[in-house]
């Protein structure tokens, strides 16, 4: 045995070379991890700083960027409170109250509204309406229709797909009358069912749409007062002549958007500013919107007498 080093002398310096690189490698390994761990501890530490430095932030209510707004008497929104049309101010009663079902659900039971959808519908529930969740999907949406916008991840109604159908005309591009066919089903399937049956199936499930409501951040105020609330919003919604003008919102940025119909705009700035539930009855097209608004007036004149 010796300790001398018999590997030629190439061989001994490209080994020692690797050696070194295999080392260096492993000590930037070892250092980002204690970095990384430190900048974990440190942003843990700071958050709690802060969360013990502030009170408590009141629950925050789902898709919806504007805190609650306070009670209007139904009439025209203006461009600047369309956003608006709005929660009531909270009644130490309800103002609509509904009468109590027999069989209703527990509030705390959610599933069962699933279930009970399912049963009622059959497989036309499967094909338009949100599931698991409906309860919650409901109550979101519904409080958001006032507001500039309802978020689609939350709508209790399958989206229709397709893209919005156009055609040109003289100030750039119109909503084409065949676009509201894109509608024709959905349409369909809201006013064909009996407003006397849905009343009955929204008593039995009040108390989890009521629960539900709560959660998302107004305790001690009512679902069916909310609800007749933005049913009265969307009952002013305006009739214009059609067909709408619309324009292409410009998105700067080198890289081309892959669906550019999702970013058309009214040109007509009054109807630009209308209410999200407002804009989604505007572009069903004068039918079905008049189909939709003598179906909401049904409902209302069953739930709030």
């Amino acid at each position: 045995m010796t300790d001398r080093d018999l590997r030629p002398p190439q061989q001994r310096a490209r080994e020692d070379k690797a050696a070194n690189i295999d080392t260096t490698k492993w000590l930037l390994i070892v250092l980002g991890i204690a970095a990384l761990a430190y900048g974990g501890w440190w942003a843990r530490e700071h958050w709690a700083a802060q969360n013990r430095s502030q009170p408590p932030a009141e629950p925050a209510l789902l898709a919806t960027p504007a805190a609650p707004a306070a009670s209007v008497v139904p009439q025209a929104p203006s461009l600047a409170t369309a956003e608006s049309a709005d929660v009531p101010a909270t009644p130490a009663h309800p103002l609509h109250p509904l009468a109590p079902a027999a069989q209703a659900l527990a509030a705390d039971d959610a599933p069962s509204l699933d279930r009970m959808a399912r049963e009622w519908l059959g497989a036309r529930a499967l094909q338009f309406l949100v599931m698991p969740g409906l309860a919650h999907h409901l109550v979101a949406t519904i409080d958001n229709l006032p507001r500039g916008h309802a978020a689609p991840r939350l709508w209790p109604l399958s989206p229709v797909g397709g893209k919005l159908q156009t055609q040109p005309s003289a100030q750039g591009l119109q909503i084409a009358a065949a676009n509201s066919a894109r509608y024709d089903a959905v349409v369909a399937f809201v006013t064909g069912l009996d407003p006397a049956t849905v009343v009955q199936w929204y008593r039995q499930a009040y108390p989890v749409l009521q629960q539900t409501y709560e959660e998302l951040g107004y305790p001690g105020q009512y679902f069916n007062d909310r609800l007749v609330a933005v049913i009265d919003h969307l009952l002013q919604t305006p009739q214009p002549q059609e067909p709408l003008d619309i324009r292409l919102v410009q998105v700067q940025g080198q890289v081309a958007p892959q669906q550019p119909w999702l970013r058309y705009e009214f040109a007509d700035p009054d109807l630009q500013a209308r209410s999200a539930g407002q804009k989604i009855l505007l572009r069903l097209g004068s039918a079905h919107r008049a189909a939709m608004m003598a179906y909401l007036q049904a409902l209302r004149a069953q739930i709030a007498p």
